[in-house]
């Protein structure tokens, strides 16, 4: 079903919950199996821990809209007590979501106690709970691509198409307006914002990203309105590369802080770079996803994948970078040894304890027995959303209604 499509995957901070959320506006929160003598080839392994209705489908009666309950992102806030709280954001309001246990006992309803009765507590299933905390809407006209938790974790930001807002958690009514780039007249519009996050470290610092292909920092001590960027980077295009297809590749679709906060990543739709930010000029680092595409844009722009917007993600020690692609392939780069892998999210790899086989794509010429050639590959099949353990090597791949949960092999 289209509702059951993963449109977004997060780990919590501590990664013991996983959150998806759908096209349907639920999420489902999965939690992680303490380790047990009696079953140890069963750790780590994830249950469904919680599902609830995030976001339903709304009429906007003013623009004649309909504003659909797709889940666009999901963040975890940090756990301050025995509650989870996360944020969810459909394409133009979030909401803030706190999940708590209910004690694993409840007290019999037999009414009225006389006097010498005692309650008897009988012992029950863990319940779990998700309520709504908060609800932060009407403050963006465009389509919510992004939301980003603050490192004061007082504060968050929300970013659609042409602005940035910032949030406080405890006020839901009143937002501040911190980029507009919507030009007076809209018939100049050059660009949009398609990504927007926060630095891990330095609470006045965030980044968002563009369709032009370029990314901004900005600093919010120098101004309300961070209209004027601290630093822009950008790679100077290779004239030899320039097609009609160039501004629509270009664009980036995702942009993430390393966790150390000293470099940036970026996705295109053929790239994945890394940029260090103390140099502006040129990425430090570009990986390519899927070159093999190069010579099929023609017909990824009649099927409109070319405007597929892919995800990427670091590894705990931002040594190794994930992203997806087509034909339910996901890559892996290592920015040590400068190693790529091709794996693949499928049934036959999802049985426990198989040991996912690389793939590689063959263009033209002989075609090798463990090859698959680029004319066959399934464009239906794709790898947007991904997420990685924070300091563990499990990762969670999306792939279309189906999450998948791999993780390094336990002796």
């Amino acid at each position: 079903l289209p509702a059951d499509i993963i449109s977004t995957v997060e780990f919590n901070h501590t990664g013991e919950l996983l959150a998806t959320g759908d096209k349907g506006g639920r999420v489902v929160i999965f939690q992680r199996e303490q380790e047990s003598k009696n079953q140890p080839h069963r750790r780590g392994e994830y249950n469904v821990y919680s599902t609830f209705q995030s976001h339903e489908p709304e009429f906007d009666y003013l623009k004649s809209l309909e504003i659909e309950e797709k889940i666009n992102k999901i963040r975890w806030l940090p756990q301050q007590n025995a509650a989870y709280f996360l944020l969810s954001t459909n394409g133009f309001s979030q909401e803030m979501q706190k999940h708590c246990k209910l004690p694993g006992g409840i007290f019999t309803d037999t009414g009225f106690f006389s006097a010498g009765e005692v309650p008897v507590l009988r012992p029950m299933d863990l319940m779990v709970e998700a309520t709504p905390r908060r609800v932060f809407a009407n403050a963006h006209t465009y389509h919510i691509n992004s939301i980003s938790v603050n490192s004061d974790y007082e504060t968050y930001m929300s970013a659609d198409d042409l602005r940035i807002n910032l949030w406080n958690f405890e006020i839901t009514n009143q937002s501040f307006n911190i980029v507009d780039i919507k030009p007076a007249n809209m018939e100049e519009l050059t660009e949009v914002i398609t990504a927007a996050e926060f630095h891990p470290h330095h609470c006045n610092t965030f980044v968002y990203s563009s369709s032009k292909g370029t990314i901004r920092l900005c600093d919010m001590r120098t101004a309300a309105l961070c209209d004027r960027h601290a630093k822009f980077f950008e790679e100077p295009e290779d004239p030899s590369n320039r097609s009609f297809f160039s501004e629509i590749i270009s664009s980036i679709s995702d942009v993430k802080f390393s966790h150390s906060g000293r470099y940036i990543m970026t996705r295109d739709y053929l790239t994945v770079k890394v940029w260090d930010l103390n140099m502006e000029n040129r990425p430090i680092e570009t990986y390519q996803v899927h070159d093999y595409l190069r010579s099929k844009l023609c017909s990824l722009y009649e099927n409109d994948c070319i405007f597929d917007k892919f995800e990427c993600v670091w590894n705990g020690s931002d040594s190794v970078i994930m992203t997806g692609s087509y034909n339910n392939f996901f890559r892996m780069f290592d920015r040590n040894t400068k190693r790529d892998v091709t794996l693949e999210a499928s049934r036959e790899s999802s049985k426990p304890r198989a040991i996912l086989k690389p793939r590689k794509v063959c263009v033209g010429g002989k075609r090798r027995k463990d090859e698959i050639s680029v004319d066959s590959l399934d464009f239906s099949k794709k790898i947007l959303h991904t997420a990685w353990h924070p300091s563990e090597n499990i990762i969670a791949v999306a792939a279309t209604n189906n999450l998948y949960i791999f993780q390094d092999k336990v002796n």
